[in-house]
């Protein structure tokens, strides 16, 4: 079985053309071709600000580009049959569908209801006044275009723990809502940021309603009958109790797919508070290595100063390697963005490198990396700035090597602060292959290899290093690497 490799196929600020769609399914060939598995699409319901809307404003779960809802029939990907056209491209060619999941809120509601609120400590949410006062709030959902159809369920402020704005009076803020559920508390098993992490934004979404429970349930079996599916990515998990997404998950095993593949977006690098996630969910899922992106971000601004040898020290790659998705950046970690910690460019080569040709944890490529973006958005200073993401020219490449030569046992070489090894030896029907990275100066390394390899030759995969190199008659071998760069060196005689 060929090792998973996914590719997330958008990024925040990917024009508003109704294009991705198309995109993907003319792209779907050559991703299997290059060795991508999984393709990640973005949030396909419509969103609050229509057209314009990334998808984490989620309002209609059930539109998926189809009504007019919104300012808009299709979404700023596209519409419905786009949609179904991308997911049956993808899976035409063999590729996986992993769908985004964006429950933990609600925003663009259709009517102002008259509620009673709680005043909360924005800094400390735990602390709640005693007194509530009466006001009106944005919280009933009714979904008037789409009129009923596939789900009749109205959303009111029944369904909903807070809000950050109320009217008369006019008020911003965080309010918690009181109603018949938690006894007017906030979730448990969240996140404890802010004492207690539950309210992220928008109208937030009161599981412990067993309607509002059930109609999430029954919005996963429909999105799964609706297009093909083969996972799931779980939007903003450490905001909403880890006993939902685990009835969740196991409810769309269940129902759909035992082999369903899903990974939350809890962003957190501390490791006891992944590990507890992990344990409160019952290790049905994976999550995105968060530690592991910040050390990437981190190597690759100190350069030739930063330990190479401690690049995966306190990740969740290297503790709990079956449940890590590792990253190099996503749409979160771009330029102008809250969680901004971009990779410079001449280092992701060598974060690639690392997640795609280790064994440990499963690799998620990010579309700008593969295929350059630019995009114009105003920063923090209020001025408007020009980004441009450049390709990484080998990722390709890189991810060919994934499936060619990613075989067999490794072995890692972590022994100086600025060249790093790892030797993938391969098996007897499937070759292996040597990666060798440096953030200093040119560096050449010398692996024993066996016999099996002796007086073999091999070339840089990569293209970095234009020689050939021949292992002595012990299966000896001495390869080299470029200044600051990234070589992978193979046996020539299966590349013929």
């Amino acid at each position: 079985m060929a090792p998973r490799t996914l590719l997330q196929f958008f990024h925040w600020y990917y024009p508003a053309d109704g294009s991705l769609w198309n995109e993907v399914a003319k792209a779907s060939c050559d991703l299997a071709a290059m060795g991508v598995t999984d393709v990640w699409l973005p949030p396909a319901y419509k969103g609050a600000s229509g057209q314009q809307s990334v998808g984490y404003d989620s309002y209609d779960l059930f539109d998926l580009g189809e009504f007019d809802q919104k300012g808009a029939i299709a979404t700023r990907y596209g519409d419905r049959t786009g949609f179904e056209g991308a997911t049956k491209a993808l899976r035409d060619a063999g590729i996986g569908v992993i769908l985004d999941v964006v429950f933990n809120h609600k925003i663009g509601a259709d009517e102002i209801e008259p509620v009673r609120v709680r005043r909360t400590n924005p800094d400390d949410r735990n602390q709640i006044e005693d007194e509530a006062f009466e006001a009106h709030a944005w919280t009933r959902f009714t979904f008037p275009g789409r009129q009923g159809q596939y789900s009749e369920f109205v959303w009111d402020s029944r369904c909903f723990t807070g809000v950050d704005h109320v009217e008369q009076p006019d008020e911003d803020g965080v309010f918690r809502l009181v109603n018949e559920y938690g006894d007017g508390e906030w979730h448990d098993e969240v996140d404890g940021e802010n004492g207690n992490y539950d309210y992220l934004m928008g109208a937030d979404v009161e599981f412990r309603n067993q309607a509002v429970y059930e109609e999430l349930k029954y919005w996963g079996r429909w999105i799964a009958e609706q297009v093909p599916c083969n996972g799931f990515r779980l939007d903003a998990a450490k905001h909403i109790p880890a006993w939902f997404f685990r009835d969740w998950v196991g409810h769309m095993r269940e129902s759909v797919d035992s082999e369903l593949f899903v990974v939350a977006e809890y962003w957190h690098p501390d490791m006891a508070a992944l590990g507890q996630y992990l344990e409160q969910v019952d290790r049905q899922l994976m999550l995105f290595d968060v530690a592991l992106h910040h050390r990437f971000h981190e190597a690759s601004r100190a350069g030739g100063d930063f330990d190479l040898r401690t690049l995966f020290d306190n990740t969740l790659v290297a503790a709990m390697p079956d449940h890590a998705v590792t990253i190099v950046g996503n749409h979160d970690t771009q330029p102008l963005q809250a969680l901004e910690a971009p990779v410079e460019d001449w280092f992701k080569p060598h974060a690639y490198a690392l997640i795609l040709m280790r064994e440990q944890g499963t690799p998620c490529l990010f579309h700008p990396d593969l295929y350059g973006a630019r995009y114009s958005d105003t920063g923090g200073d209020g001025e408007v700035h020009d980004i441009m993401i450049a390709p990484v020219d080998c990722l390709p490449r890189l991810v060919q090597a994934r499936q060619r030569f990613a075989h067999g046992a490794q072995t890692d070489i972590f022994d100086d602060p600025h060249c790093l090894m790892v030797v993938r030896h391969g098996t007897h029907e499937q070759p292996g292959a040597i990666l060798i990275l440096t953030n200093r100066d040119s560096m050449e390394k010398t692996v024993e290899l066996g016999s099996d390899h002796a007086d073999a030759a091999f070339v840089d995969y990569l293209g970095h290093c234009d020689e050939e190199r021949v292992a002595d008659g012990e299966g000896r071998l001495t390869v080299r690497v470029a200044p600051g760069s990234v070589s992978l060196w193979v046996r020539s005689d299966v590349l013929a």
